[in-house]
Order: structure tokens, then C-alpha cells, then sequence
């Protein structure tokens, strides 16, 4: 963990309440695709946490969604604004798991899966990319993902993709994966670790401290308490107790 000053070199609006930020500093500190950062709004008493959505030595994305007071003021940040950042915080995902990777995103969960993809495409792998959404309106940024992994679309009105969640999408492609990385809501995280045993998950919790110190943030899993800041975000999904 590491606390540095970032600058924001770009906060634009990507879709439906969603934002896509880039930030530039010393970033050195993040080490795995899958990690989270928090960061201070002024006003507001908490850090929020937010997942690295793709990163380099010098800077980092973030994608996320409006959901409250807090990122509603953080999309209002211009370019230049600094921002106080811990960095380097979660465990973030193992690539050496996988030699036919199947990754799977919901809604917003998608955020980690660009650097993940990232981390497969230097060793030479283009993994299969589940991506899934309420509507069209919640899909974003799908010609960039397509450039890193072989893209499957799915919403649940069926206004793009197939018609129908992302487990009956992977039931219905014939997808040939010995692990898979998910990361979305926790009802469709649920489902797939019952019917798909064989991958990780990465968690959302609420947090205080963000570093594994107020135990705020921990979740039941087969081998007691952990805590999603420190021991997660991401879980293997047959170790976690819905």
C-alpha cells in the first residue's frame, strides 16, 4: 500500500452514468490486474473505493458509475484536479491459473477485466470475454474490449447480444474454459460460483479503512472470516459462503 498524489488527465461520461478517469503519478505500487484504489473527495469522511480498471508504471483507469452523492462529485472533477490515492490495495487476480481463460463481467463489474485482459495479452493469450448488461444503454466501451479479447455480449431485455444473463450465455456458447475471473453483481457471482465451481470472483463490500485495519468489510468463506480489502477482492468462487 502506498499513498500518492494523482492528477487527472481525463474524467469523461462513457455511458448511462458511467465515467472512464485516468490518472497519472506514481503508480508503480499496483501489481496485479484486479487491484482497487481509494480515493479522498473533499467533504466527504470516507475514502471511496474504486477498482483499477487498466494501469501502466505512471498511470491508471478507472471506470466507474455514478451511485451516490460521492462519485457524482467525482465526475465533476476537471482535468488537473490532484487527488489524494492509496494505491496497491487488494490481492487482485492470479493469471497463472488459466491457460484458456474465460472472463466474465456484469454490469460495472467489467471495470477490472480491461487490465486483466491486458495481463493475458502480454503472454501472448486472447482470452474469451463474457461481457453482461440490463440493456444496451449499460454497455460500455465494447470496441476497446474487443481489441484485447474475443468479445461475447449479452443483455437481459435483449437489446444487444443475446437475450438473457451471462450463465445462459456461457450455457448456450459452447465456450471450451478450464477457469474462469468474474467480477458484477452479487446475485450473478451467486449463481455462477454454484454452477461453475471451477474460477475466482471478485467482491464489492462497503469499507472503512480500505486496508484490512477495521475489519468492516469481511465476508464468510469456507475458511472463516476474511476480509474483502485485504484477503479479496478476489476469491476462489467455491471458498465463498453467499
Amino acid at each position: 500500500m502506498k499513498n500518492v498524489l494523482l492528477t487527472i488527465e481525463k474524467n469523461i461520461q462513457v455511458g448511462q452514468d458511467i465515467y472512464l478517469m485516468s490518472l497519472s503519478g506514481d503508480v508503480s505500487e499496483i501489481k496485479n490486474p484486479g487491484e482497487f484504489v481509494e480515493i479522498t473527495i473533499p467533504n466527504y469522511y470516507l475514502r471511496r473505493p474504486i477498482s483499477v480498471s487498466s494501469y501502466t508504471n505512471n498511470s491508471i483507469n478507472l471506470l466507474y458509475k455514478v451511485l451516490g452523492h460521492g462519485t457524482k462529485d467525482l465526475s465533476t472533477f476537471e482535468v488537473g484536479t490532484k487527488i489524494d490515492t492509496l494505491i496497491g490495495l487488494g490481492n487482485g487476480f492470479d493469471i497463472s491459473k488459466a491457460k484458456k481463460p474465460l472472463l466474465i463481467g456484469g454490469g460495472i463489474g467489467i471495470a477490472p477485466l480491461f487490465g486483466l485482459c491486458d495481463a493475458f495479452n502480454k503472454q501472448g493469450i486472447k482470452p474469451t470475454l463474457v461481457y453482461g448488461a440490463r440493456s444496451i444503454d449499460d454497455i460500455v466501451l465494447v470496441s476497446e474490449l474487443e481489441s484485447k479479447a474475443n468479445v461475447i455480449l449479452c443483455t437481459d431485455d435483449g437489446t444487444l447480444g443475446f437475450h438473457g444473463n451471462v450463465i445462459e450465455c456461457i450455457n448456450n456458447s459452447n465456450i471450451d474454459f478450464d477457469y474462469y475471473y468474474a467480477c458484477g453483481p452479487y446475485k450473478m457471482l451467486q449463481f455462477l460460483s454454484l454452477a461453475y465451481p471451477n474460477g475466482c470472483v471478485s467482491l464489492e463490500a462497503r469499507m472503512g479503512c480500505g486496508f484490512g485495519a477495521c475489519m468492516g468489510c469481511s465476508i464468510e468463506t469456507t475458511k472463516g472470516a476474511k476480509r474483502v480489502c485485504k484477503e479479496g477482492p478476489v476469491f476462489e468462487a467455491n471458498e465463498v459462503i453467499f
